[in-house]
């Protein structure tokens, strides 16, 4: 095991260590608003939180920062087809596995895990058949479904 690795780090700071990146304050306070969130953040978002207690931090330096926490696996990248990407973190304690309900109307997002073990059985037999037939080795999904809410329907 690696001398750098303590439980009193975030579960994420071992990837940083692993993969040569400093954890510098403005990925802590990006990475400290996506903890806090249960939802799903747009950089904007982020940057809006982030900017209220560290004035110094801009919109580019969230963009590059989400930018390289999604290639490094901290943060999943969500497209809800509103032209708008949302980010929520992959582990810890907010990234409880669920699928999303969508809105197509006024774009609310509705987080289920209901039924989720009847589904991920389904998912994993449809993932094997297609890593078989396509060679191509899956490591994640996302399910959403499209629609009305109570509200607009």
């Amino acid at each position: 095991m690696s001398r750098t690795r303590n439980r009193n780090f975030p579960w994420w700071h071992q990837q940083f260590v692993d993969n040569g990146y400093r954890i510098t304050e403005p990925r802590q306070a990006i990475l400290k608003v996506l903890n806090k969130t249960a939802g799903h953040l747009s950089v904007e978002d982020i940057y809006h939180q982030v900017h209220k207690r560290y004035s110094n931090i801009g919109l580019t330096t969230v963009y590059r920062t989400v930018g390289l926490l999604e290639n490094m696996g901290i943060v999943r990248k969500l497209d809800f087809g509103d032209g708008r990407a949302r980010y929520e973190l992959s582990k810890g304690p907010q990234a409880i596995h669920h699928h999303h309900l969508i809105c197509k109307n006024c774009g609310k997002v509705i987080d289920y895990k209901e039924y989720l073990d009847n589904e991920l059985k389904f998912v994993n037999k449809v993932e094997g058949l297609l890593e078989k037939k396509y060679n191509f080795k899956i490591d994640s999904h996302q399910l959403s479904f499209y629609g009305l809410c109570e509200k607009c329907k």
